[in-house]
C-alpha cells in the first residue's frame, strides 16, 4: 500500500475512533449518569414521608451522635437515612434543659440545649398560615413554617446542604422559663392571658415581641450543626444593597458573571454550581433575602454553599421575584443532576411531594395550598429560564457535568 494511501486510511480510522468517543462512549456515559438521577428521585420519592418514630434499631448511638455523623463537606445529611425519623422525633420532643437568647442577627430566636447536650435554634410563630406578606420579597418577620418546608424541599431538590428542622410546640411558661438564662428571661412579658418574648436581635423589640397562645407557642426547631466543622461566612456576590435608589453591580451589568468568575471561590471547584442551585431553591420558596452564606472553614472552595436561615421565604404566594435568578440567568449554567430533578418533578410532582414530605411534621399543614401552588409555577419560569440559556449558547456549554463522589467513611 502506497504511504498517501497509508496517511489516509489512518485519517479516515482516527475520525471514526473521535466519532465513537465523542458520540457513543461519551452517550453512554452521560445515559448511565441520566439513569442513576432517575433512580436517586425515586428513592427519595419512596422515602418522602419521615414518620417521628422515637425508635433506634441496630444501634447504641444517640440521634444526636447518628445526625453529627452524617455531616461530610458536600452533604449535611446522607441520601438514605433510615434514622431520619428517630432524630426528629427528638427534636421535637426531648426535655429542654437551657433556653437562651439566640446568635447574631436581625431577627427573633432563641438557643435551646436539649436533653444529651444538644443545640438547636427555635425561631417562634409569628404568622397565620394564610397571611400575606407585603412588600419587599424580604419584608416581614422570619416564618418558622418556612424553614420546616425549606428542609424537605432540600430532601426533594436532592441537594442535601440544610440542617434538619422540625416543627415544634413548647410550653413557654413550663418548659422555657423555669430554665432561661436571665437575658433571655427579662424579655419575657404577659399580653392579655399569652405569654410572650422578644429576645435579643438587631430588630427585636419591647412593642413587637413574638407571643404564645396561652402559654404554648408554636415553632421550628433547626439542628445545630456539630462543633467540629466550624462555619465561615462569605458575602454572596448576588447580594443586595438594601438601600432604596442605590443598586447592586449585578442589577444593571448583564456581563457581571464574568467577573465573578474570575474571583476565588468562583473560578474553580463547585461554588459556583453552588451558587446556582440555591438561586434555584431560592426562587421556589420566595426568599430575596440571602445577602451571605456559609460553607465550612478552611474548605478552598471544596465545601458546600450552606441552606442555612430560610425563614425569610414563603411569605407572599403571588409574588414570583425573578431578580433571585440572576446567578442562573447570568451565568446561563447548571448542574446536569438539578436540571434532571427538576425536569422529574413537573407536572405538579413537586407540590405533591412537597406536601407528602411535610405531612408528619408536629405543625402540619406546614403551607397553605396557594404557596403549594406557587411552586409549581415557579417551578416552570425556572426550566423556561434554561431552556433560554440552551437556545442561546447550547447544551454542551449550559448543562455541567459536576458530580462528586461523597464519602460517609
Amino acid at each position: 500500500m502506497k504511504l498517501k494511501q497509508r496517511v489516509v486510511l489512518l485519517a479516515i480510522l482516527l475520525v471514526i475512533f473521535i466519532f465513537t468517543k465523542v458520540f457513543l462512549i461519551d452517550n453512554l456515559d452521560t445515559s448511565a449518569a441520566n439513569r442513576e438521577d432517575q433512580r436517586a428521585f425515586h428513592r427519595m420519592m419512596a422515602s418522602l414521608r419521615v414518620e417521628l418514630d422515637p425508635r433506634l434499631d441496630h444501634t447504641l448511638q444517640s440521634p444526636w451522635e447518628i445526625a453529627a455523623q452524617w455531616v461530610v463537606p458536600r452533604e449535611v445529611y446522607p441520601e438514605e437515612t433510615p434514622e431520619l425519623g428517630a432524630v426528629m422525633h427528638a427534636m421535637a420532643t426531648k426535655k429542654i434543659i437551657k433556653a437562651d437568647v439566640g446568635y447574631k442577627g436581625t431577627q427573633l430566636k432563641a438557643l435551646l440545649i436539649l436533653d444529651g447536650g444538644q443545640k438547636v435554634v427555635f425561631k417562634p410563630k409569628r404568622y397565620a398560615r394564610d397571611y400575606v406578606v407585603e412588600g419587599e420579597p424580604y419584608a416581614g418577620y422570619d416564618r418558622h413554617n418556612a424553614e420546616v418546608a425549606a428542609f424537605h424541599l432540600d430532601r426533594i431538590l436532592g441537594f442535601r446542604r440544610a440542617p434538619l428542622v422540625v416543627g415544634r410546640f413548647v410550653n413557654l411558661r413550663t418548659e422555657i422559663k423555669p430554665i432561661a438564662t436571665e437575658q433571655l428571661l427579662s424579655t419575657f412579658l404577659t399580653l392579655g392571658n399569652n405569654t410572650c418574648f422578644y429576645g435579643k436581635c438587631y430588630y427585636c423589640r419591647e412593642t413587637e415581641p413574638a407571643c404564645a397562645d396561652g402559654d404554648t407557642m408554636e415553632g421550628s426547631v433547626t439542628l445545630w450543626l456539630p462543633d467540629v466543622w466550624p462555619l465561615q461566612k462569605h458575602r454572596h456576590p448576588w447580594g443586595r444593597t438594601y438601600r432604596e435608589g442605590k443598586l447592586a453591580r449585578w442589577e444593571y451589568d448583564e456581563s457581571y458573571c464574568d467577573a465573578v468568575k474570575k474571583t476565588s471561590p468562583y473560578d474553580s471547584g463547585p461554588r459556583l454550581l453552588d451558587i446556582i442551585d440555591t438561586a434555584i431553591f431560592d426562587y421556589l420558596i420566595g426568599n430575596a433575602d440571602r445577602h451571605h452564606y456559609e460553607s465550612f472553614q478552611d474548605d478552598e472552595g471544596a465545601s458546600m454553599l450552606i441552606l442555612l436561615d430560610n425563614a425569610k421565604s414563603f411569605g407572599n404566594p403571588s409574588l414570583d421575584e425573578r431578580s433571585i435568578l440572576a446567578p442562573l440567568y447570568q451565568c446561563c449554567i447548571i448542574r446536569v443532576s438539578t436540571w434532571n430533578r427538576l425536569n422529574y418533578l413537573k407536572n405538579g410532582v413537586l407540590k405533591t411531594a412537597l406536601k407528602t414530605a411535610m405531612s408528619h411534621d408536629p405543625i402540619s399543614p406546614v403551607l397553605s395550598d396557594p404557596h403549594l401552588d406557587a411552586l409549581d409555577q415557579r417551578l416552570l419560569s425556572i426550566v423556561a429560564t434554561v431552556k433560554q440559556c440552551t437556545d442561546q449558547f447550547g447544551p454542551d456549554v449550559v448543562l455541567v457535568e459536576d458530580r462528586m463522589t461523597l464519602s460517609h467513611l
